[in-house]
């Protein structure tokens, strides 16, 4: 199930939770890149950022002209899952698979526990 939340997407499935930030001209179908924070069902929080690798090579084209990362001869970002398709679907089926054969450990860095009293005050 996807709601919105706030500036937030939330994906609610059996064994975790993803909020995806909203990004205006991106939508749940669509979306080739996104930011999330996955809540397992053991309260840990885990962080990944998704992209198609169509934005890879958006980007790395970029720094060709920019310089960056020698003149986009590499690319390199923390967290990183590559989907082959666009959407929110080819996100929650990574999550998935990432869960059930474990590798979520090493491919999404360790949040800290989501602290409610410090959002209250």
């Amino acid at each position: 199930m996807i709601e919105i939340d706030g500036a937030f997407y939330r994906i609610s499935k059996p064994g975790f939770e993803m909020l995806i930030t909203r990004q205006e001209g991106s939508a749940p179908e669509t979306a080739d890149e996104a930011d999330a924070t996955i809540t397992l069902s053991d309260g840990t929080r885990r962080y990944a950022t998704f992209m198609t690798l169509g934005v890879v090579n958006k980007i790395m084209d970029r720094w060709r002209d920019t310089g960056e990362c020698l003149s986009g001869r590499y690319f390199w970002l923390s967290d990183l899952v590559v989907i082959r398709e666009p959407g929110f679907d080819s996100m929650i089926a990574a999550v998935q698979d990432l869960i059930a054969t474990g590798e979520i450990d090493d491919a999404c860095g360790v949040l800290p526990p989501f602290d409610e009293e410090a959002m209250d005050q």
